[in-house]
Order: C-alpha cells, then sequence, then structure tokens
C-alpha cells in the first residue's frame, strides 16, 4: 500500500501538469471543435432586446419581455442595489380547519400548544430527543388543523424561546412567507406519530431522530408487463451526433461587481454581502466582473459559456447541436426571505432565452429544486383542495415557455403542466426523452415528508412507468432526464422513492433506457445501476449509467463548465464525452482586460479512463465501462485521484483525494445509484466544494 499511496499523493500534481502541459486529457482522433474559446471583453449586447440603464462597471439589466405572463419584468426585481427588504406578495397556501373557531378560541389553542410543546421540550417526563420531537409534533397537528395562519407565528416564538436556532434563522424558516405556512400544511396533513413523524424529526435535526431507511417496497402489479426474456437494445448505425449536456446555470441577475466576494453568510457577490471578520463596509475579495468561487453566475460568466459552445463542440447553425439536455436549476441561491415567484420566472425566461439564442438544436429542459418558490417546494396533486395546485403557476409558466421555444409540442406541454414540469418527447433523431421532477425525492421538498410510506405520492413514477412501458411497447429507446441524483452519496433524496426508481431502471434496462442524467452536485460526477438492487456489482450485472453534469455556476469553490456528448443515432450509446471548463481564479486579473473568459478543453472520459479499463476503441462508454473503471481504480488509487480534480472542474480550491479512504469512499459513491447503496459507502468524501470530513 507504501506504493499506491505514494502515487495518490504525487497524482493530483501529476494531473495538472498533464492538463497545463497537454490542454486536457486529449482524444488521439482530435478534439471536436476549437481547445479553446476567448469571449470578447465586451456584453453581447445583442443578446438581448432592450436594457434598463446601469452604473459603469455592473452587469446588464435587460429588460426582459416575457411572453407567456405577457409582462417586462420590473428593473426593482433584479437591481442589485434594492434587494427585496420585506416579505414577497405570493399567495400562501393553509389546510382548511377542521372547526370555524373564533379569533379568540384560536389564539387560546395556540398559546395552549405552545405552553404544551414548552413543556414537552424543557421537561424529563418523556425521555429522549426522538420522542420529545415526535411527542411535540402530535401537540402541534392539533394547532395545525384548529388554527393553521396561527401556527408560523407560533413556531418562531418556540424556535427562538427554546434557542433552536438564531432569531434570524427562525424568521428564515418558520415565517409564514418563507416556510412557516409549509410546515403549517405538514404538521396538519401528516402521520406525526409514525414515519412521517421520524423523517420530519430527522430533517428538522438529525440529532433528534435517526434518518429512515428504505421501506419494503411491494412491487406486485408495478410493471404493466414482465421484463422481456433476452431483451435487446438496439444495434448502432455507426452514425454520431453531438450531444450537449449544461447543468445548474444559478444565474444572479443582482450579482454588484466589486462587493463582497468571500462573504461569512447567505450569498456573495451582493450589496448586502460581508465578510465577519472585517469592519462594515470594508470588503476583503472584490466580486469580479465574471463571477467568483462564493457567488453565482452573473450575466457576462453566463453568455461567455453560452458563446464557447459553439466553437469549442465545432457546432454552428449550418452544423447545429443534435439536442441540448439541461438538467435544472435556473435561479441563483437566494435567501428564501429574498424569493418570489417573480424572481423564478425571470430567471426561467433568461436563461432559455439565452439558450434559445445561443445554442443550436433543441433543448430538452428538467426543473430544479431551486426553480420554484418557496425553494424546493413542490406539492403533489393529491393534496386536498387548492394545496395540490398550489405549484401550478410554475408548471404552466415552463410548459408556456418551452412550447414558445418550440422545443416540445402541445401535447408535451399539456404534460408538463399536469405533471409537474415532466414531459414525455421523441425527438426528430428517434430517441424518446422522459423527463421528471426528482423535487418528489429531494429531501428539502418538506411535503414529501407528507405519507412517506408511499413512494409515488406524486405520480411521478406511475407517468415514468407508464412511458417507458409505451417506448418498451413500440421498440424505442429512451434518455431520462432529472435534477437532484438518485444516489452517489445518499445525501440528497428520500431512499423510498429513490429505491422505486432503481426498480424502474432494473425493470428497463438496457434495452429501452440508453442514459440517465443528473446535476444538482455542481460537480462532474456519475453513478451506475446495477441488476438485482445492486446487491452484486460486477461487469455482468452493471446496467445503466447517471451522468451528473458539471455547472455552470462556479457556487462553491468550483471551475465553470459544460459537456459534450458523442451519441450513435441507432442505439443512442454515448461514444465519447467532452469536458469544457473556465478558470474562476483568473477572473479577477480580466478587470482591465482586453478579452472575458477563456474556455478550455478540459478532458476526453474515453481517452481519461479507457486505457486503464482497457476498454476497446469501438465500445460505447455505457454502465460496463463505468464498472471497469472503478475496477481499474481498485487497482490503482491515482485514477481516483484524477477522478477527483476533474469531478471539481480542475479547480485550484478541490481537495485531494490522496488517502485510500478517500479513493474507496469515491469507488463506493460510483457503483451507488440509490440512497441505500449510498449510505452504505464511507462517509465525509462525497463532495469536493470543501474540505473533505472523512477520516483517512
Amino acid at each position: 500500500m507504501a506504493i499506491r499511496r505514494s502515487i495518490m499523493v504525487f497524482a493530483p500534481l501529476l494531473a495538472q501538469y498533464t492538463l497545463a502541459q497537454a490542454g486536457g486529457y486529449g482524444p488521439a482522433g482530435g478534439l471536436p471543435g476549437a481547445s479553446s474559446y476567448v469571449a470578447p471583453a465586451g456584453f453581447p449586447t445583442s443578446a438581448f432586446s432592450s436594457y434598463y440603464p446601469v452604473p459603469s462597471g455592473q452587469e446588464p439589466q435587460p429588460a426582459l419581455y416575457d411572453p407567456v405572463l405577457n409582462i417586462t419584468y420590473p428593473l426593482n426585481l433584479t437591481n442589485p442595489d434594492t434587494l427585496p427588504d420585506a416579505p414577497s406578495t405570493d399567495p400562501l397556501y393553509y389546510p382548511q380547519p377542521i372547526a370555524n373557531l373564533s379569533t379568540a378560541q384560536q389564539h387560546t389553542i395556540i398559546n395552549n400548544v405552545v405552553q404544551q410543546v414548552s413543556e414537552i421540550i424543557n421537561g424529563s417526563f418523556i425521555q429522549g430527543n426522538c420522542s420529545k420531537c415526535i411527542a411535540a409534533l402530535s401537540v402541534a397537528k392539533s394547532a395545525a388543523q384548529l388554527a393553521p395562519r396561527l401556527v408560523p407565528d407560533a413556531m418562531v416564538q418556540l424556535c427562538t424561546s427554546s434557542g433552536f436556532h438564531s432569531a434570524s434563522t427562525c424568521e428564515e424558516d418558520f415565517e409564514a412567507s418563507t416556510f412557516g405556512a409549509i410546515w403549517t400544511q405538514i404538521f396538519a396533513l401528516a402521520d406525526v406519530s409514525g414515519l412521517d413523524g421520524q423523517y420530519i424529526c430527522n430533517s428538522l435535526n438529525s440529532a433528534f431522530c435517526p434518518a429512515p431507511g428504505v421501506s419494503p417496497l411491494n412491487t406486485t402489479g408495478l410493471f404493466p408487463k414482465p421484463k422481456p426474456v433476452n431483451a435487446t437494445k438496439p444495434c448502432p448505425s455507426g452514425e454520431r451526433v453531438k450531444v450537449l449536456h449544461m447543468s445548474d446555470f444559478h444565474l444572479d441577475p443582482r450579482y454588484k461587481v466589486g462587493s463582497e466576494g468571500n462573504c461569512t453568510s447567505n450569498l456573495c457577490c451582493r450589496s448586502d454581502a460581508d465578510n465577519s471578520a472585517l469592519p462594515m463596509g470594508e470588503v476583503s475579495y472584490p466580486a469580479p466582473l465574471y463571477g467568483a468561487f462564493e457567488c453565482d453566475t452573473p450575466y457576462d460568466l453566463g453568455l461567455a459559456a453560452l458563446q464557447a459552445v459553439g466553437p469549442l463542440t465545432g457546432t454552428s447553425k449550418d452544423k447545429p447541436l443534435g439536442w441540448t439536455v439541461y438538467t435544472g436549476d435556473l435561479v441563483s441561491h437566494e435567501p428564501q426571505a429574498q424569493l418570489s415567484r417573480l424572481y423564478v420566472e425571470y430567471a426561467e425566461n433568461s436563461v432559455w432565452g439565452m439558450m434559445k439564442q445561443y445554442l443550436t438544436g433543441p433543448v430538452f429542459p428538467v426543473l430544479g429544486n431551486h426553480d420554484t418558490n418557496p425553494e424546493a417546494i413542490d406539492a403533489p396533486h393529491s393534496m386536498p383542495g387548492p394545496l395540490g395546485q398550489q405549484m401550478s403557476w410554475n408548471f404552466e409558466h415552463v410548459a408556456g415557455l418551452w412550447q414558445h421555444e418550440g422545443w416540445i409540442n402541445s401535447t408535451a406541454a399539456q404534460q408538463a403542466r399536469l405533471h409537474y414540469g415532466a414531459y414525455s418527447i421523441k425527438n426528430h433523431y428517434g430517441l424518446r426523452i422522459i423527463t421528471f421532477n426528482t423535487d418528489f425525492w429531494y429531501h428539502s421538498n418538506f411535503l414529501n415528508f407528507i405519507n412517506t410510506s408511499n413512494p409515488d405520492v406524486s405520480g411521478t413514477f406511475a407517468f415514468m412507468i407508464q412511458e417507458l412501458q409505451a417506448a418498451e411497447d413500440a421498440g424505442e429507446r429512451v434518455w431520462l432526464l432529472g435534477h437532484v441524483l438518485s444516489g452517489w452519496d445518499g445525501s440528497n433524496p428520500l431512499p423510498n422513492p429513490s429505491n422505486l426508481f432503481y426498480q424502474i431502471v432494473e425493470r428497463y434496462s438496457p434495452h429501452v433506457i440508453a442514459n440517465i442524467f443528473f446535476g444538482h452536485t455542481h460537480e462532474d460526477q456519475v453513478m451506475i445501476y446495477y441488476a438485482n438492487n445492486g446487491t452484486n456489482q460486477s461487469s455482468d450485472t452493471a446496467l445503466n449509467s447517471g451522468w451528473i453534469g458539471p455547472s455552470v455556476t462556479p457556487l462553491t469553490n468550483l471551475n465553470s463548465g459544460f459537456r459534450m456528448y458523442e451519441v450513435d443515432t441507432g442505439s443512442f450509446d454515448i461514444y465519447e464525452a467532452y469536458t469544457w471548463y473556465a478558470d474562476v481564479n483568473s477572473f479577477p486579473a480580466l478587470a482591465n482586460s482586453s478579452s472575458g473568459p477563456t474556455f478550455k478543453f478540459e478532458y476526453s472520459t474515453r481517452e481519461t479512463y479507457g486505457p486503464a479499463a482497457g476498454w476497446p476503441d469501438d465500445a460505447p462508454l455505457n454502465a460496463t465501462f463505468w464498472h471497469a473503471v472503478t475496477e481499474a481504480m481498485e487497482d490503482d488509487y491515482s485514477l481516483v485521484s484524477t477522478f477527483n480534480t476533474l469531478e471539481g472542474k480542475t479547480s485550484v480550491k478541490s481537495p485531494n483525494c490522496t488517502c485510500d479512504a478517500c479513493a474507496e469512499a469515491k469507488i463506493c459513491y460510483m457503483r451507488s445509484g440509490s440512497v441505500a447503496s449510498g449510505r452504505a459507502c464511507p462517509q465525509g468524501f462525497g463532495s469536493v466544494q470543501s474540505p473533505f470530513k472523512g477520516k483517512c
């Protein structure tokens, strides 16, 4: 092991040297386009039809017209100097009270509940944090059912008086206009004394209750037909098409050049950002024009990335991309108090409008957890009355925009309105693309804590199965597109829907589902799905791959990047993947430069991993390939170190993976397509955005 460890210590340096000297891990057959693209220094004013005036040196402020809403967004929505200082006026939704009580009666109930919950928290008659939390929820349920509109204020009061959080955090988490109304719905409708309560308590604080595991899944009748015996996938055509994968744009139209780029709370590069180590008003790291490691994407960086796509991929209007997959998250990482429906709709309109102008071929987008308000919240239609339609404003908007841009037809648009932004469409090459809203397994969508024993409360996976079965019957190949990944280290989704998805992937792979794509982590990662629920992980049982796309945003401590696949038009397998990046560490030096950011070739997936995996030149980069890569990593941990470098898009901020424990964890994550498998891996090495928490 001493030799292996010494190799791992020097591997990151060697990888950096190789990239610097050779311009990336390059394919022997040459690049698809230019090796690098230097963006113009000036903002491309042709990107939008009109602009609001802004101070010299600041980001542009397009006067955006929304063709679906038939409005022009006002300047004060995105002006960096007029950040919201009051809650939005968006509608709030509460459960219907089960009794018609007077205001005085409701206040009496709330006062009694607050007193009882305080006694439970501070008393000793109930032992154990989990038991106390469940008991408190049971008391709170009556308040949510009888006096729902008074619950958020009571939550803020209890949160503050108990010292659960600081006063500002209590308001951020539980005020009616942030998440208070959502929590009220949960208390009223969840089985707080059962499994739902355990999920709720674990979400509030992991020290309250342990994270629940996977519940037994009854697959009887789950699928309309059994998996065909000896099912085979179509043969390759030998023809290739270029497909772009972009993810996590996170446009920040409120980005303020020169503001604090190294802040100590909330989103940096904002007029209200500060560094608590400095006197008020002083700035430790002025936000560069093109972005910073602790900030989301300013217009100048986003447009530079989009301008780079054509030259780097070798595509143009005459030689267009086949299509683009966009795996979610358009909106910046706003504090909830500064988020609104209108701000979400602005980002949707702006980013997809820019993509329409700069990307050739259709774009097939999915919604991310930030693409809604409140952040990450989506409601299943099964909730009673208006609660089941409380997020329909967003699905109406995106369906209209996607159809307006010509990316989906009216049938798919109607599906998107009904299925939470999800749709199924056969593209012009014959590939069926099925998207789904991963908020319905994301742990931060608190409404998922209602009826947690049901892995498909929203019907999302019933729709997916329906469309996959139709595709199998028609002999079609499918790509699945989502946002929040189904596995990796098991920290993002809830276990039950993740388990259900794994069964779906196994049932329809590899003969129907060709590939699966996610975003969310902002990092360059991959997952492998195996037969038999991953109980036997081998090259023979590897069924499918989950490609997790690199983000455009640098947040946090990452470079900006995107990827292109070379795809066979018969099998729709991937035969090559190229990734490009821009060095965010170089952005401060561009302040007075005659050029903008440089996006350059980072690596070829086949050339970087293929030789070590012994992979044939004419074989697709499928699940068997990726399993072979993990086997090669087991033999040579320096390959894991290379993967770790590329995971952060070659960022100078990424921690090195230089110990056996880190390498073993990364290999385990790559083989984990579900929560259960990811949680079974060593923890603490899942992200390169901060120093690893795992022990070497």
